[in-house]
């Protein structure tokens, strides 16, 4: 069933309310997703996008109920991932002539996932436009690695408006569709999760982007995301919140993250937030055993954080797999600025903490000296250690 928009502009996608998890299971999902598809209907019939592959069906079958789909002109995708090109295998079996515009490596993406069907592409760069009536244009900008090099967004002439692509959306079901309609404080935290989760690791690409837009200067009266609510009300906002989070962004918050055998480790990364909160009281704690927390939910908690504690004992010469996955996936988001210190137990060898510091500093982080490595359980030695630890991560 389509939903208004705006003008001629209707919603048609897709709400997720069972969704859990994304990217495989590697993305959890807390407060249901969408998939945004949008209907154009000027003087030609413009369709933004599709669905994913498991609602393909539904969706071409709501989209006949809304318009004849014969009468569809062109569908534009911005960005070939399966969740927003999952339907165009179903869709174009009913209209295999019509023109999809993208960019050339969304060509190849798409026909990459579903094969060579000789579909009428038509392929656009920055700056290219189509003519859709009634005065009105859609201007393409090319958005690479935005969070994939096939990405672009497409702006509306005259309504106003930014089909933004995954920029700026959110893994959150919102029926009202817009943000003025939606739980504030879930809406940012969605937002920002998604930020940290998805689009840090090309946060220098964001800032750079968010430039080129606004040397545009296109009056936004509206950001249509891929994912989530569509930003009606005071629109910059969420622009001006990339900007920030863009750059290198923290606040006043520690977060200790760790894994243990039996308990020690625990204690010692007890005593650490305890000890924050001694020497900065208005600095926010936050502590995760990494094995029992969602590892999104604690990334967006690291990238809020100015510092960092990671702790391990050691096992087989090495650290627990739950940490050394979790340090993975910590790599690979390129967080900038933050500090880190290392601590955890051992009975014989002891690697836990060089390799933890390696590691982290592997990941981008500062990691300072100061660190606990105590001998089988941590004795009153190894915790008088900690607020030396502390005061090197807050400093």
């Amino acid at each position: 069933m389509r939903k208004h928009v705006k003008g001629n502009i209707s919603w048609v996608g897709f709400i997720d309310w069972e969704l859990e998890t994304f990217h495989g299971d590697d993305y959890s999902i807390k407060n249901g997703s969408s998939q945004n598809a949008y209907l154009i209907e000027e003087e030609k019939n413009i369709l933004i996008d599709t669905v994913w592959v498991p609602h393909r069906f539904e969706f071409v079958e709501n989209l006949k109920t809304e318009i004849e789909l014969r009468r569809i002109d062109a569908i534009v995708v911005n960005h070939g991932e399966c969740d927003h090109s999952g339907s165009l295998t179903t869709l174009l079996k009913e209209i295999p002539d019509v023109l999809i515009y993208c960019t050339a490596n969304a060509v190849k993406s798409i026909e990459g996932q579903y094969g060579k069907h000789g579909w009428n592409f038509r392929v656009v760069k920055t700056g290219d436009t189509l003519d859709i009536g009634n005065g009105k244009q859609l201007v393409f900008v090319e958005m690479p690695m935005l969070h994939w090099p096939d990405s672009m967004a497409t702006w509306m002439t005259g309504d106003n408006i930014l089909f933004s692509m995954d920029a700026f959306g959110q893994h959150y079901a919102v029926e009202e569709l817009f943000n003025d309609k939606a739980d504030q404080c879930l809406l940012m935290r969605e937002a920002m999760k998604y930020f940290a989760n998805i689009l840090n690791p090309f946060a220098p690409l964001v800032t750079r982007k968010l430039a080129e837009i606004g040397k545009l200067n296109l009056p936004i009266e509206m950001i249509a995301p891929a994912h989530g609510a569509i930003w009606r009300s005071n629109p910059l906002q969420i622009v001006e919140k990339y900007a920030q989070w863009a750059d290198a962004y923290q606040e006043d918050q520690v977060t200790v993250a760790y894994d243990t055998m039996w308990e020690g480790t625990t204690r010692i990364a007890h005593q650490i937030a305890t000890e924050i909160h001694n020497q900065s009281p208005n600095t926010v704690v936050k502590v995760f055993n990494v094995a029992k927390a969602d590892k999104n939910e604690v990334m967006t908690e690291v990238f809020k954080s100015r510092a960092i504690a990671v702790g391990s004992p050691t096992a087989c010469r090495d650290i627990l797999s739950s940490v050394a996955g979790w340090l993975a996936f910590l790599k690979t988001l390129q967080f900038k600025g933050k500090k880190a210190a290392a601590f955890g137990c051992y009975g014989w060898s002891g690697e836990s903490v060089k390799i933890l510091q390696s590691r982290l500093a592997e990941a981008g982080f500062a990691v300072v000296d100061e660190n606990i490595r105590s001998l089988w359980n941590p004795g009153e030695d190894d915790l008088a250690k900690v607020p030396e630890l502390v005061r090197a991560l807050l400093a």
